[in-house]
């Protein structure tokens, strides 16, 4: 067993500074990066403190941050450790019951998970650090399958050049008036006078957003592009007894034949593992059913974790019982 570090990442440099002292001085080699940062929300601030504290909204990284994190995981890569992030959102949107765990605890991993992928995604950290993996641990892959069609889905109609489609200067006014005189009322085509709707230029047109390609810092050419900026940089940590876990390997109903990378977690010391030693034989089920192949299992109980901790540091699984296995298989995907 390792240990992991947890790092902050409230600020850049604080990131920096924890990363420095964790790896090079106490040695660590894992890290757990805090994620869906609080941030405060001036105009509520100001006015009552017990309303303050608690108008936050939070912070993914990626996108819309008020810090440019692209020095933090710079810092990743020159230390050879990948980035974890471990988040829950009980307590917050809809899981706010106060009778019912299990509607709280639903999902809710996988929410965080996402929020914070979807921020790195678009805001092309995948692009620009090919590198750098991340893993979402305990949410499962099942959001993560579903996030990589719907950002495939998205980027077709509302890549750059798709977004002509909409364009409300192709609107055609004189037609739509006719329409709104025939359809609706003549009192209703009057009101489209000076409307929003009839804003087919500058900023009112497009709600004030000067880059309207929302990937433009991926650099997407061809839809394509996304199954290399997905699946080589992001890792999904899976329970055992997730039936959904299948799905990652399911390359005919993954666009583009994609296999969603996984790890199993143990999750040992949560509820849901009644018998520690019985981790292994739920997660082999998925082979006994034959939802899954004996290799895709190899896959999520070791190339995969070898890969995501070894690949940035050979000498991850030095001096531990894998040393020859893990050296074998990073050997293997070098020379292939």
């Amino acid at each position: 067993m390792t240990p992991a570090a947890t790092i902050p990442m409230h600020t850049p440099d604080e990131a920096i500074e924890e990363l420095e002292y964790a790896v090079k001085e106490l040695g660590l080699k894992v890290i757990v990066m805090s994620s869906m940062v609080p941030r405060p929300i001036p105009a509520y601030q100001r006015g009552s403190s017990e309303v303050g504290a608690l108008a936050t909204w939070r912070d993914v990284f990626g996108i819309d941050s008020p810090y440019d994190y692209d020095p933090v995981w710079a810092k990743c890569v020159e230390l050879g450790v990948m980035p974890t992030f471990h988040a829950g959102t009980r307590g917050a949107a809809f899981r706010t019951s106060p009778t019912n765990f299990v509607y709280n605890h639903i999902g809710h991993f996988a929410v965080a998970g996402e929020a914070v992928a979807k921020g790195l995604f678009l805001g092309g950290v995948t692009r620009r650090f090919p590198a750098l993996k991340f893993a979402f641990l305990e949410g499962g892959v099942g959001w993560a399958c579903g996030l990589y069609s719907d950002l495939i889905g998205h980027w077709k109609k509302r890549n750059r050049s798709a977004l002509e489609e909409v364009n409300p200067a192709n609107l055609d006014h004189k037609l739509m008036r006719e329409l709104f005189e025939r359809f609706g009322s003549k009192h209703l085509a009057e009101r489209l006078e000076g409307s929003a709707i009839f804003a087919t230029s500058g900023a009112n047109a497009t709600g004030n957003v000067k880059d309207l390609d929302d990937f433009s810092a991926c650099n997407i050419e061809h839809a394509e592009d996304i199954r290399e900026l997905f699946t080589q940089n992001f890792y999904f940590g899976c329970e055992a007894d997730d039936p959904i876990n299948a799905w990652a390997f399911n390359s005919r109903t993954n666009p583009y034949g994609a296999r969603i990378r996984t790890l199993l977690g143990s999750d040992i010391g949560h509820f849901d593992v009644v018998n520690m030693n019985e981790v292994l034989e739920e997660a082999y089920e998925l082979v006994e059913d034959g939802l899954i192949t004996a290799e895709d299992f190899g896959e999520l109980v070791f190339s995969n974790p070898v890969h995501f901790w070894a690949d940035g540091n050979r000498d991850f699984f030095k001096d531990t019982v894998l040393e020859s296995e893990a050296a074998e298989a990073l050997a293997n995907s070098s020379s292939s």
